[in-house]
């Protein structure tokens, strides 16, 4: 067994069950965020809550050992085509550079940490239209000289 396995194991029990992301992160007490990452594989449970999830999931246990072991994050180098995953490339595309001289003027010679990270998406009213919130929050990180 391994990620990919457990991925379409979670999927297809989100399927039978109806089951949202943030419920099952709020069966484990940790964050819709995470935890979506973590059961697709690009993350990596402690063990006590990849023993839960699966416990609450009704998956093998052999699951809750593949959830926390120790990702390869190896993603798709094309630019992608679906739409959602598209328009954040087409941000980064946009903004990318503006980003990194914001933070350089802001913080210095460095980068902003996506181990050290933290974010949030959110559904948030507004009269011309729903709107998406995205909050990332990621540590800061100087590049040193020696």
């Amino acid at each position: 067994m391994n990620k990919a396995d457990v991925t379409d194991m979670i999927l297809e029990k989100k399927r039978a069950t109806g089951i949202t992301w943030g419920e099952i992160a709020e069966g484990i007490g940790m964050s819709d965020v995470f935890t979506t990452s973590a059961c697709l594989g690009m993350n990596a449970f402690p063990r006590e809550k990849a023993d839960i999830l699966a416990r609450n999931l009704g998956l093998p246990q052999e699951a809750a050992v593949v959830l926390a072991e120790y990702p390869t994050k190896v993603f798709n180098q094309s630019v992608p085509t679906d739409p959602a995953i598209y328009r954040l490339y087409e941000i980064v595309g946009v903004y990318g550079d503006t980003i990194k001289e914001l933070i350089n003027e802001k913080a210095g010679n460095g980068i902003m940490s996506a181990i050290d990270f933290e974010m949030s998406v959110e559904k948030v009213p507004n009269p011309k239209g729903d709107r998406i919130e995205l909050k990332i929050s990621g540590k800061y990180l100087e590049y040193k000289s020696w």
